[in-house]
């Protein structure tokens, strides 16, 4: 959320982890084994370690201007 904080985008943040059907729901929904995970417009981009590393190369704030939420 830090990275979507320093980008000023709007978002909504879930805790899944206060319930073990969603949280169990939402990795095999992506097929990504951990906690947190990104959706822009309901894609599936990554988990943490994606996120950072889009964040680091400037892919992640590309993404961001052609979905038009930056």
């Amino acid at each position: 959320s830090n990275l979507l904080k320093h980008l000023n985008v709007n978002f909504k943040g879930i805790n899944v982890l206060a319930d073990e059907n969603l949280r169990q729901g939402i990795k095999d929904y992506s097929d990504w084994p951990t906690i947190p995970q990104l959706y822009v417009q309901g894609e599936f981009i990554g988990g943490c370690d994606i996120v950072k590393e889009l964040f680091d190369n400037g892919e992640l704030k590309k993404l961001l201007e052609a979905k038009k939420l930056i």
